[in-house]
Formats: structure tokens, sequence, C-alpha cells
């Protein structure tokens, strides 16, 4: 199939573009990448009236450091720039690890950061990442601008916060405590394809040894990105033997998950795997935070 029919426009300001969302609202549809959309819209699977191309806003492409020490995320960044840009390797290393995961090369010089995160696929990478290192959503619009916690932005599949006239143009990244580790592990049946499980660890480590936070989210695990809160808790306190991992392993998979059979994989199996990646993230991330580097 082709699209349907539909009016083209390109801004040259976020302004403009704001503008334009602000007089045709829902039916005004927001062009990055296009890496998902583009697809969406010759299975007509989204019919908007305009599209907005947003390729030529050049101030929404940016790495910055933020005053607190974290990262900021222009939305118009390209995916390929998280595998090489080195702030994001010193500051963000769970999305430095997960970016070379998405997709292919080709597809990671078009789509954008923005596109993915408002996209909001549960089996994507960027939105599961977000929610693990707590980010922040700038969202704008022609009247204003607010912020979101990324934990708050998704609200179903394939729905966010984001209101008709408003775009994602900037995420925030606190920064990380020291003695933090992060991992991101996930399964595709071939690289590149979307991943049947997979899942985003966290965790810091007092002076001691001992875990003092933890965090576990997954990815086609849910209509969102689906975090297991209680079962990241059952660390905090333990010097993550074995034993207490492979706990709070199976505790998130039975009870904090929501995986949903496919023509690949029953849910049980989805929830056998969840088990054991989160058993080598949490692992992963416990000697990235002993050597001290996430």
């Amino acid at each position: 199939m082709k699209p349907a029919p539909v009016d083209y426009t390109a801004p040259d300001s976020l302004a403009e573009a704001l503008a334009l969302l602000a007089e045709h609202g829902f039916d005004g549809k927001l062009l990055a990448g296009g890496q998902s959309l583009v697809p969406l819209l010759n299975f007509r699977l989204a019919q908007p009236g305009v599209l907005i191309d947003l390729n030529r806003v050049r101030d929404l492409d940016y790495v910055r450091e933020t005053a607190e020490g974290g990262v900021s995320i222009g939305a118009m960044t390209r995916q390929r720039t998280l595998e090489t840009d080195p702030l994001l390797v010193e500051r963000a290393p769970l999305m430095n690890q997960a970016a070379p995961l998405i997709a292919h090369p080709q597809i990671r010089n078009r789509g954008t950061v923005g596109g993915s995160l408002a996209h909001a696929d549960p089996a994507a990478e960027l939105p599961v990442v977000a929610v693990a290192l707590e980010a922040r959503f700038r969202l704008q619009s022609h009247a204003g601008e607010r912020w979101v916690d990324a934990r708050d932005f998704y609200v179903g599949l394939m729905t966010t916060e984001l209101a008709a006239e408003e775009a994602l143009v900037e995420v925030e990244l606190p920064p990380l405590p020291p003695r933090t580790g992060c991992a991101f592990v996930e399964l595709a049946r071939r690289h590149g394809d979307y991943a049947t499980s997979g899942v985003a660890a966290i965790v810091t480590l007092d002076e001691a040894g001992v875990c003092s936070a933890a965090k576990l989210v997954y990815l086609s695990a849910g209509d969102t990105p689906m975090t297991a809160a209680e079962a990241a808790q059952s660390l905090v306190g333990s010097e993550l033997s074995s034993e207490s991992i492979r706990a709070a392993a199976a505790y998130a998979t039975t009870a904090e998950i929501e995986p949903t059979a496919d023509i690949h994989a029953s849910a049980e199996y989805k929830r056998h795997l969840a088990g054991v990646l989160t058993e080598r993230a949490l692992l992963a991330a416990k000697a990235r935070a002993l050597g001290g580097a996430g």
C-alpha cells in the first residue's frame, strides 16, 4: 500500500512548527526521522491531513551537559549519535549501551531520539532506557511548555501524555550517583528485529559493596515500559549475591511484567527469557558498579 494523500510542509523553526500544530491539531503529524511514521503511513494505520517535517529545525539536534552534571538531548538528535557521543558514553552509559541494538545502522542514521520516544512502541529500546534513567521530557506547544517525567509519559499502548498541539523537544537525564553500574540486555530472533524480551538494569553500591538503589525496566513485557519496582527494591541492602539476584528476577518476571504471546513466542517463554536476561543484566551492572564504570 501507499500513503493516503497528505499535505506537506517543512518549517524552518520550532516556533513555526508549533504554530502549524496549533492550527491543525490532531490532523497534523510531526515528521522527524520517519523510521516509525512512514511505515504507518504506508499501511494507512496513520492518515494525517498534514505532515510537518522537522528536519529543517536544526536547533533540536544537540547533546549537552546540564548544570547538574547530567545530559540534555534534543529531540532531533539522530539515534546514531547515542553510540558515538563521548558525553553520553561518560554520563549516560545505559543510553550508549542500548543504542547499537536499535534496528540497523541505516535506521539509526535517520531515526531520532524524540521520534522513538514519542512513538511509544513497547518493544522499543529508548522508552525503556528513559524510564530507567528517570528522564524528564520537555513538551512544548505554541502556548508554552511543561516537563513530564518519563515514567508518567507512557500511559498505554503507543499512547502518551502528548497533547495534539505539543511536541517532545528535549530529553533531560539526571546524573548517575557514584558507584553506579548499568546494563541493557535483550534477545531478538535476528539482529535488528524487535526484541522478544529485554531489560535495563541499574544498581548503585555503597562503599561496602552493598546495594543502595536498583532499577529494573523491561521492553516487550506489557503495553508500556514495565518497571519491576518491588523486585528492584528487594535488592536494596544485599550484596547482590547470585541468590538475591535470582530471587529478584523470579519475582519481577512472575509478578510485575505482563508479556503477551505472539507468533514468535508464548507469554510463558517470554517470562522465562526475561528472567534469564534479568540475571545477566544485574550481574553486568554489579560488575560495572564495582569497577567504577557504568
